[in-house]
């Protein structure tokens, strides 16, 4: 599909309002690195706010949703809706602690709360493997999406897109720092959250729907719509719910989801002018990020499957799209061909938007850890900080280069590779709750674990055979993992006996293929195998890595008193996990309570309002959701729990002690 004349005007404007809000940014980012990582620290609470929820919009994520919702129904979206808890512990509990500490990345704060050349090497391992390896794995995961839009939507070569959208992000990236990043942000995320309502709308309107209503009343996507799971099947209710609500949230380390706040949520809160600051950012984010943003999104997955009802489809519309891309998240980008000239462009440029926002946060959040936790640390401490500055700035370029490399070399086949990354943060995610709490945490805990954890993700991704792990989980019809895996490409105009023996399969394999009534049935067997192998995995390793830092937090050498000492007089914490220190310490004429003596412990108060906060989300949520699917009761009643939930929860949040 070729872009007209009034197309390429407005992704023209948009180019350039973008690239002036860094040309402007730059003017005090270069002063030095506490401006061109942190703003200055005085960056407001909702300019914040939605700097976070426009960095985590991502080129990718309308992606993601739709393939969830077209494979696994609304309800596969507790996946991501059960990080909310992360977000409001971290809203009430972490935000204003993060803020006190001070320091400039979360890095740094493994050599406030550690000692010794354990924390060092913490911050210098990590200072690298996050903010480049792990970093560009995620940019060239976005990267990819926007390939995937790009030749999906226009027919564009890779290369071509990724050269595109890297230049301009690049520029305001490197030239503005954080605050032209910010700032940008902003304006990005008015225009990507207008173009999804848009292409929700168009969705619905498409000739094949007609309306809202008469999608909602297809048979099809019936089936799909419902926000729970089935509750008679705990194979579909487990993996769906149940882990990610009572398991996921805290077990597992993300970035951007990370328990206790990390990355690039936490640069924000550092960044703002003080501790209420910091709260009202990270509520905001939490609100948008999981109360407004998801519905139009999920309204064009669902519209997608009458449209586009299998692959074939797809593949038949588009037919130059590679097999390596060819999945159920292309049909989003597939769904935005129909939008009209004009809109196009809008949509477009809220593509870009979405792209920009993420690929600008995670260049600016990698530098700062290459520079502050690393160049400065180690490589040369006496820098000035213009030199600082200028190394920032390359760093920028350098990671925008190897994103682009990893996106069009080995990403289109990195599968195993990503299950590694992300099963190397379970059993992770406990440590960074407690270690703000409990004085016996220390360096060693935090190493054993990470070793631990990447330990048995390669183990359980590549050493033990995936059947091994999901023959465990398979249903109880006859069918073998090897059926499962032959079969996963199925469609409903071969699922048949013909389309048995073209194939090859045997009698008997022929004979378990026909109970199923269709390949979309059949299909939902191996979603299911895959959820639940997950999950299987999923707790193996939270079981190991948990009881290995356990082990290594008892045994091991408790941190330096001192250092002990001064993060609680920084950071006061609280709790009765201190208690031991703060008595040792006034044994010996110390007092390192004296801001918070004599005052209760808000833990009671901060987990209620983590409690209300999380109702508060989830009932707004759902209430839009009520709305969309035209059940107006449900909505109004869900509006009513949401309005009262908030009015409990700033009346009570008044009451947190906060600068």
């Amino acid at each position: 599909m070729l872009l007209g004349t009034i197309d390429w005007v407005i992704i023209s404007i948009f180019f350039l309002i973008v690239l002036s809000i860094g040309w402007v940014a730059s003017k005090t980012a270069g002063k030095n690195t506490d401006e061109f990582f942190l703003g200055g620290r005085s960056m407001p609470w909702w300019l914040l706010g939605i700097s976070m929820v426009a960095c985590t919009f991502s080129a990718d994520t309308p992606n993601l949703v739709t393939g969830m919702v077209r494979e696994n129904g609304v309800t596969r979206n507790w996946a991501w809706w059960a990080f909310l808890i992360t977000g409001m512990v971290t809203v009430f509990i972490y935000a204003r602690l993060w803020r006190r500490s001070q320091v400039m990345t979360d890095l740094e704060f493994y050599e406030l709360r550690y000692s010794g050349k354990l924390a060092s090497f913490l911050r210098g391992f990590r200072s690298l493997y996050l903010g480049i390896f792990f970093n560009c794995l995620i940019m060239g995961t976005v990267t990819l999406a926007a390939i995937k839009i790009g030749g999906v939507m226009f027919g564009l070569e890779p290369w071509v897109i990724v050269v595109g959208s890297s230049v301009v992000v690049v520029l305001y990236a490197a030239l503005g720092g954080i605050k032209g990043v910010i700032w940008a942000d902003f304006f990005q995320y008015g225009i990507a959250m207008f173009g999804a309502v848009y292409a929700a709308y168009v969705a619905v309107s498409q000739p094949e729907i007609g309306s809202l209503a008469a999608l909602f009343d297809n048979p099809v996507i019936k089936a799909k719509m419902d926000v729970l799971p089935e509750f008679s099947d705990p194979t579909v209710y487990i993996p769906l719910l149940i882990i990610p609500v009572a398991v996921q949230w805290w077990a597992v380390w993300y970035p951007g989801a990370e328990p206790g706040g990390g990355g690039y949520i936490a640069q924000r809160m550092l960044s703002a002018k003080d501790e209420k600051n910091a709260i009202g950012a990270t509520l905001l984010f939490n609100f948008a990020h999981y109360a407004l943003r998801p519905w139009p999104w999920i309204i064009v997955a669902l519209a997608s499957l009458i449209i586009f009802p299998d692959l074939d489809a797809i593949k038949s519309e588009f037919p130059n799209i590679g097999e390596q891309y060819l999945g159920h998240d292309v049909a989003y980008p597939a769904m935005l061909t129909r939008l009209g000239p004009g809109w196009m462009g809008l949509v477009v440029a809220s593509i870009i938007a979405a792209y920009m926002s993420t690929i600008g946060t995670h260049l600016n959040w990698g530098s700062s850890y290459v520079v502050n936790d690393f160049y400065q640390r180690f490589v040369k401490p006496e820098a000035s900080q213009k030199e600082l500055v200028g190394v920032g700035r390359i760093t920028t370029v350098v990671l925008m280069v190897i994103t682009a490399i990893f996106s069009l070399t080995f990403l289109e086949n990195a599968t195993q590779a990503f299950d590694i990354l992300l099963l190397s943060g379970a059993g992770t995610g406990a440590i960074y709750i407690l270690r703000w709490f409990w004085w016996r945490i220390n360096a060693l805990t935090e190493i054993v674990a990470m070793i631990v954890a990447t330990v048995m993700a390669v183990l359980l991704v590549l050493v033990i055979d995936q059947t091994t792990i999901s023959s465990l989980v398979l249903d109880t019809k006859g069918v073998t993992d090897e059926l499962l895996l032959f079969g996963s490409n199925w469609t409903d105009a071969n699922f048949n006996q013909a389309g048995f023996v073209s194939a090859g399969l045997t009698a008997n394999e022929t004979s378990i293929m026909s109970q199923f009534s269709s390949a979309a049935e059949f299909n939902t067997l191996k979603t299911q195998v895959g959820n639940l192998t997950f999950t299987l995995r999923l707790l193996i390793a939270l079981f190991f890595v948990t009881v290995s830092w356990l082990l290594a937090t008892f045994f091991g050498r408790p941190e330096k008193k001192e250092t002990l000492r001064k993060f609680y007089k920084l950071t006061h914490p609280g709790g009765p996990g201190w208690q031991k220190v703060i008595d040792e310490a006034k044994a010996e004429g110390i007092n390192i309570n004296e801001k918070e003596e004599g005052k209760a412990w808000e833990m009671p108060l901060q987990i209620l309002l983590v409690f209300i906060g999380c109702v508060t989300i989830y009932a707004s949520l759902f209430a839009i959701g009520g709305f969309v699917y035209g059940e107006m009761l449900k909505g109004f009643l869900l509006t009513g729990v949401a309005g009262l939930s908030a009015f409990f929860l700033f009346k009570l949040f008044m009451k947190l002690r906060t600068t």
